[in-house]
């Protein structure tokens, strides 16, 4: 069956991603259609990225991350926005990997006071440079809506809803890119 991991972006103390990611798995798991699972980058401890551009992970922490992320063919990131952009222990995770995300799909989960809209822009950039083909529509929750005294995740409907259409498109785009990374669609003498 398809994998697709949910992965958190924030390690910070009273984080709401988790339980952001915790809610969207147990949404996703009611469709039937991938196996999801949560990767919490907080448990992987990853020490600021210090290796070469490309570089195998210079530690056993990222050897681990690495490893896991490896495993799935898709991803859904829980975007929190620290000021207009991800946060710094997102990118950082993100250096640990390379072609454990080249010719995969992904959707994104945001929130923030708009609505993470902005990180969501910014992770799509650095997600294109690792080849990662990035769904259109998205998961978008308010500070002021769907956090309930901006410390508990609890979506509102309108919130809820913008979930379904994100992972139709990330299921769909998932199964194109798996066809991609077997070869089926390679241009005769181009290069992968």
């Amino acid at each position: 069956m398809t994998k697709i991991a949910i992965v958190t972006s924030s390690i910070r103390p009273n984080r709401l991603s988790i339980q952001a990611a915790e809610w969207i798995k147990a949404e996703a798991d009611k469709r039937g259609d991938a196996d999801y699972e949560i990767v919490d980058i907080k448990e992987f401890n990853l020490p600021v990225w210090d290796g070469a551009p490309g570089a195998e992970a210079p530690n056993e922490q990222g050897k681990a991350f690495s490893a896991k992320m490896a495993e799935f063919d898709g991803f859904v990131f829980v975007v929190s926005e620290y000021n207009h952009g991800i946060s710094g222990a997102l990118k950082n995770a993100l250096d640990y990997l390379q072609p454990e995300l080249h010719n995969k799909a992904a959707g994104f989960a945001s929130y923030g006071s708009a609505m993470g809209v902005r990180a969501v822009e910014n992770l799509r950039v650095v997600l294109s440079e690792a080849q990662v083909a990035h769904v259109r529509n998205a998961a978008q929750f308010s500070l002021f809506t769907d956090i309930e005294n901006f410390s508990t995740f609890k979506p509102s409907d309108m919130g809820a809803a913008s979930l379904a259409p994100m992972l139709d498109q990330l299921i769909v785009w998932t199964k194109a890119m798996e066809a991609v990374r077997a070869g089926q669609f390679a241009l005769e003498g181009a290069n992968a």
